[in-house]
């Protein structure tokens, strides 16, 4: 019989998948205290993991939302007195759910996320695709406040203005990776009909006048609600405020990178290059502090 997986190789095996398959963790982990980089390896550990259960090569869509299904079922395990969950990566959350009296919701929250990717491929209004990133991005933000120490509404609010449109960029980055790749849309069916940008005129790579007009309208919806949740950086404490600014500016700066590109994003996928990166980091390091924003997040 195999020896019991103690917790130190637990938190050991989600930080090495953290540090080896996410790029933006070791940066991250610059501003964050020793004692909470465990438990944020830990979180991603389980993001991830819950990500690759429901990507397409995992399998049919039917056999990803088994495995989906499988995994939700060792996570309740969690929150079960005196159960124990059988992956390792739930060993270790585990730990940190009980030490930090994590909810059960924005774990599900993640899962289901994945489990409307084996449904959904199409989005009609933009009021979809916003429920959609209240399960795929905003727990992610609600989960790293709480590992911080924040719990309040407000911050929430913010936090899910940022996470939302961080979210959003990413799509707007992809789109022509998302529908040649994946077979998703993830612009609004309403948007494209709006703008008079078909699906066959996505499938030929055409960035025509109406497609650059349809994808500035969504990256300014975007910008809108990052300005929206940057009164979050006021909220916290040095550290926490960076690596908050650190992805905040980030998005920033890609919504920046699609303008350059005047909004062709099927061409080419815009991207920062390794010097803005060092840039951007930098900036955060010395002054993590917003640009002027135009909204405050809502009260």
């Amino acid at each position: 019989m195999a020896a019991p997986i103690s917790i130190e190789q637990a938190f050991d095996d989600c930080e090495r998948l953290a540090t080896t398959h996410y790029e933006n963790f070791s940066v991250l982990s610059w501003f964050l205290p020793d004692r909470l980089r465990p438990h944020f390896s830990s979180v991603y550990a389980f993001c991830r993991h819950t990500d690759d259960l429901g990507d397409e090569g995992a399998g049919s869509p039917q056999e990803r939302l088994a495995y989906l299904d499988a995994w939700e079922t060792d996570l309740r395990r969690c929150f079960v007195v005196g159960d124990q969950p059988e992956h390792l990566y739930l060993i270790a959350l585990r730990e940190t759910i009980q030490r930090f009296n994590l909810p059960a919701e924005p774990f599900l929250r993640l899962i289901e996320a994945n489990r409307i990717d084996q449904r959904v491929r199409r989005y009609a209004t933009y009021a979809d695709l916003l429920r959609y990133c209240e399960h795929s991005a905003n727990p992610v933000g609600r989960l790293v406040l709480m590992l911080y120490g924040y719990r309040d509404f407000e911050r929430q609010r913010c936090s899910d203005a940022i996470c939302t449109a961080l979210q959003l960029t990413n799509f707007w980055q992809d789109v022509g990776r998302d529908y040649h790749e994946r077979g998703r849309i993830y612009l609004p069916a309403e948007d494209m009909a709006r703008f008079d940008y078909s699906e066959s005129a996505l499938a030929r790579g055409e960035a025509t006048p109406a497609f650059r007009a349809l994808i500035a309208s969504e990256v300014e919806r975007a910008r809108t609600l990052f300005y929206e949740g940057m009164p979050l950086l006021a909220r916290l404490r040095a550290f926490q405020r960076r690596s908050v600014a650190l992805f905040a500016l980030g998005g920033l700066e890609i919504l920046a990178a699609i303008e350059r590109r005047n909004y062709d994003v099927l061409s080419r996928r815009p991207t920062l290059s390794r010097r803005r990166k060092l840039w951007l980091m930098a900036r955060v390091a010395v002054a993590p502090v917003a640009p002027p924003g135009r909204r405050r997040c809502k009260q």
